[in-house]
């Protein structure tokens, strides 16, 4: 990623509950390359901050009102997200599925009336990237489908649907065994996300 001025502002999002995880060194080679290219960089570590997964009355969608006030701790999310061009979430794939921490900051931040049934459109062009941690070898992975089923969950199921339609996928492989190969993974994915 090459450094251009004013490139934005990004939100990167954590889930991982060891900070001397691989995915928190990828977390921080992404934060890095994010820097690099110009972004200013709002890193987000749902672990560190305490983050609640927890579905709570006061945060459960109302369909029929959409300027439902939450909870100030998601509102607090809510303006990050808000804040954000960019957003890079860096987790592991467990059970071929987010951590029960990302999908629940998605659950109770990216809510009825923010993120969605909005009233009015983002305040601003938003970009995507989830970046996936697998254990699976590439081979294994695409074999077995999860590729394209993870990957239109996250891309279409949530990006998508909550209007975000610049949105990409990018699983690195093989997450246990490929070591310092996973970090390049990381910036190459990064690289692209910044074409």
């Amino acid at each position: 990623m090459t450094a251009t001025e004013n490139a934005g502002h990004a939100l990167l999002v954590l889930a991982h509950p060891r900070p001397d995880s691989l995915t928190a060194q990828a977390a921080d080679r992404a934060r890095a390359r994010l820097v690099a290219g110009g972004f200013t960089v709002d890193v987000l570590d749902l672990h560190t901050e305490g983050f609640d997964p927890r579905m709570t009355p006061e945060d459960e969608p109302d369909w029929a009102d959409p300027d439902k006030t939450y909870s100030e701790e998601v509102r607090s999310h809510m303006r990050r997200v808000d804040a954000a061009d960019a957003i890079v979430v860096v987790f592991p794939l467990w059970w071929f599925g987010p951590p029960a921490v990302l999908k629940g900051w998605i659950d109770r931040v990216w809510n009825h009336g923010f993120a969605y049934g909005r009233g009015r459109p983002w305040p601003r062009k938003k970009r995507m990237l989830w970046l996936g941690l697998v254990s699976y070898t590439h081979d294994q992975f695409t074999e077995l489908g999860w590729d394209e089923t993870v990957a239109r969950v996250l891309r279409e199921g949530i990006s998508g649907f909550c209007g975000i339609d610049d949105a990409s996928v990018h699983f690195v492989y093989d997450s246990l065994n490929a070591g310092e190969a996973v970090l390049d993974a990381t910036g190459e994915a990064l690289d692209a996300f910044a074409r």
